[in-house]
């Protein structure tokens, strides 16, 4: 049963997990009613949002991205924080479903008052990220959590999208090959504003401590657009619960020098342009597809595989132009 606007908006300032879940939900939805209603409550929650510390995480499969979120997330939360996890698990291509087990990962987080972790299926979003996301974001920041962490599927072409919503962009690197410079995209490493050497202990200490130093000489060939930030390379024993303090002073260390340069307001102000375009490419991009012409002339084409993709590119861009 759905809840009135009142209702949910009141419950999500009230800061009601349960209004919040639900008011997620409804954001996540692609039914017309529901898109209808999650407008209007995030228009009137949005004069309480903006004010949280945006956390992007991401890093490959079985870097211990959840391991790393549970103990970095109670170290904060024992520094007086709220926190609001956004983990986004990766969606079957052929069944669109996903396993949504981080709650499992993260037992004693999830349990905390003061956190909470919601699994969200990224719907094959090659971003690293589902796609209300960002909704989702706002929701938590009127719920009264500061600091949101985004936990991404996993490190790809296409992952760094969540750079383009949050403030501080980690990677996370496990050392244990020897060749992690080899998998490590330029693109990433350009926009990572930190990067964490996971599981710096035990008999993986020495070659976590060779990676580290190994990134802070790549990183002198880059520049971070934040004056005066050198970007951190830190070893991290989740385990161990090393190295926590060490990364937790450095991100406000970081939310310091940003505020001196105004430099995460103009970055979110960026941001919301670089959304603003991807809605209306979305749009554009559904709408083209699904015009019945279209969609005729393009069935009928593709019966030939004797195609030129440019040539039928602008055309049937140009057959879309005259039918609108």
């Amino acid at each position: 049963m759905l809840l009135s606007i009142e209702e949910y908006v009141e419950g999500i300032l009230q800061k009601n997990i349960s209004v919040l879940s639900r008011a997620i939900t409804i954001v996540e939805s692609n039914k017309p009613e529901h898109q209808e209603l999650a407008e209007e409550i995030l228009k009137n929650i949005l004069p309480h949002t903006g004010k949280s510390f945006r956390l992007g995480i991401t890093g490959m499969p079985g870097v211990g991205k959840s391991t790393f979120i549970e103990s970095f997330g109670l170290h904060c939360i024992n520094n007086g924080h709220k926190i609001a996890v956004l983990a986004i698990d990766p969606s079957s291509q052929t069944s669109k479903g996903s396993i949504l087990g981080d709650k499992t990962r993260m037992e004693q987080l999830s349990k905390h008052p003061n956190a909470f972790i919601r699994p969200s299926p990224s719907g094959g979003i090659l971003g690293g990220v589902a796609s209300k996301t960002y909704e989702t974001m706002l929701l938590c920041e009127a719920a009264g959590y500061d600091w949101i962490f985004v936990e991404t599927v996993g490190v790809g072409q296409s992952e760094t999208e969540v750079a383009n919503i949050t403030d501080f962009f980690l990677l996370l690197i496990l050392a244990a090959s020897g060749d992690e410079m080899q998998g490590i995209k330029r693109g990433i490493m350009e926009l990572a504003d930190g990067i964490a050497i996971t599981k710096a202990d035990g008999d993986n200490l020495s070659r976590a401590l060779l990676t580290a130093a190994q990134f802070k000489s790549a990183l002198h060939y880059f520049t971070h657009p934040l004056k005066d930030w050198t970007v951190p390379v830190l070893p991290i024993s989740s385990l161990n619960k090393e190295g926590l303090d060490k990364m937790y002073q450095t991100l406000l260390q970081f939310q310091t020098i940003a505020q001196k340069h105004n430099f995460i307001q103009q970055k979110r102000q960026h941001q919301q342009i670089t959304r603003f375009k991807k809605i209306i490419s979305d749009y554009l991009l559904q709408d083209f597809f699904s015009n019945e012409k279209i969609q005729t002339e393009l069935n009928n084409v593709l019966k030939n595989n004797n195609f030129f993709p440019h040539r039928l590119a602008a055309k049937l861009i140009q057959e879309y132009k005259n039918n609108r």
